[in-house]
């Protein structure tokens, strides 16, 4: 397939529709008070729930995203969200945990298996010279749907109930499959000849061959988890006193890294320039630093949101600048490259979770504050120990 420049108008549908999909993998993290209360849960126990959605990435990734390489990526977007309306309606009707839980299985699975998905139809379309921008402009919706999942998540919740978040997102996925029949464009289609098992067979050589895929990855991973950590147990503090946060104020809180969406569009076009390490260390070292502000939440809500804008920044520049490395390889495996990248994501992502809530039973916010600042001093170390290991950037 001969590569293209791809038009504006093309690159921000691709953003749109990814930032609609990842919203359902977070719509769960500002309503974990309210599902603990319905379904009796633990206040130890409700991450849980995030777990199950990663588990489902997890799934999504082994299994769906590496079809990318295979069949017409078109037509497996739009099955993909017939299937993702489907789970969510599920959700929405669940009358028990263990349906719940299949639910947010499902949807973490559909959710990201669009996303991811998208991305690498994205820059497997792209130039080499603007896969950075794209990739970054994609990424870039990204971030804004996850923000604006945990606020919408959080207004509607308030107005009508937690399960009106995902029957609402049922009727968006509809609208989406409507307008993605009508533009997405047509080209994409894999010529690797690979049957299915030989196509998953390849991911596992993917993964102990690819240099720059295993160090990007645990890059991700450590990153992610730091990430996971800070958003997943931000709802248990805020909803108790002495704050007593509605859901509305609380999911209002993830627009303040909308400055993550500069980081990311930024950090794509640093990328295809040659200065993605440069831009990994100052990102990574930034990372590190958002959780002392952080750490002050008892004391400031300020002091929260400039942590919040650090974090989120941080980590956007990071992911983009991991998976524009990552895309440099021909465009016929980007949709198993990125699988297996988003493989790394979803363990640090799901251990995250997990943990947080944990810890925050045992040892509250400080204790959270303090495991996320030893797992992102943990991806600082990392990336400067692995720099003699990586190929020079613009190879």
């Amino acid at each position: 397939m001969a590569e293209i420049s791809m038009s504006r108008a093309t690159v921000l549908l691709f953003a749109v529709a990814c930032g609609i999909s990842v919203a359902n993998v977070y719509y769960a993290q500002p309503l974990l008070d309210a599902l603990a209360a319905e379904f009796g849960f633990t206040q130890a126990a409700v991450g849980i729930v995030i777990t199950a959605t990663q588990v489902g990435s997890a799934l999504a990734l082994v299994l769906v995203v590496p079809l990318g390489d295979l069949l017409d990526r078109r037509r497996l977007t739009l099955a993909q969200l017939l299937f993702l309306f489907l789970a969510l309606a599920a959700v929405g009707l669940a009358s028990s945990p263990a349906w719940l839980l299949a639910g947010m299985l499902a949807v973490g699975m559909l959710g990201t298996a669009m996303t991811q998905g998208l991305i690498s139809y994205a820059a497997a379309l792209a130039a080499p010279g603007e896969r950075g921008r794209v990739v970054g402009t994609a990424q870039a919706g990204v971030v804004i749907g996850l923000l604006l999942a945990r606020t919408m998540a959080g207004m509607v919740a308030d107005v009508a109930g937690w399960r009106m978040v995902y029957f609402v997102s049922a009727v968006l996925a509809l609208a989406m499959s409507a307008l993605l029949h009508d533009r997405l464009p047509r080209r994409g289609m894999s010529a690797s000849g690979m049957s299915y098992a030989e196509l998953l067979g390849s991911m596992a050589t993917l993964m102990l061959s690819d240099r720059v895929l295993q160090i990007r990855g645990v890059i991700a991973m450590l990153m992610f988890a730091a990430f996971s950590i800070f958003w997943s147990a931000l709802v248990l503090p805020l909803s108790a006193p002495p704050y007593s946060l509605s859901h509305a104020a609380i999911g209002a809180f993830g627009l303040i890294g909308v400055a993550g969406t500069l980081g990311a569009a930024k950090a794509g076009r640093l990328a295809d320039r040659g200065h993605g390490q440069r831009t990994s260390g100052v990102a990574l070292a930034l990372l590190l630093v958002a959780w002392l502000p952080l750490s002050l939440l008892s004391w400031s809500l300020w002091a929260l949101a400039a942590g919040i804008v650090a974090l989120d920044l941080a980590a956007q520049a990071i992911h983009v600048t991991n998976q524009s490395m990552i895309f440099r390889a021909g465009t016929q495996s980007h949709s198993r490259l990125v699988a297996c990248y988003m493989i790394f994501y979803a363990v640090g992502s799901g251990a995250g979770a997990v943990l947080s809530t944990f810890v925050f039973a045992a040892w509250g916010w400080s204790g959270v504050c303090l495991m996320g600042a030893g797992v992102s001093l943990a991806g600082l170390l990392f990336w400067g120990g692995s720099l003699r290991h990586m190929p020079p950037e613009g190879r």
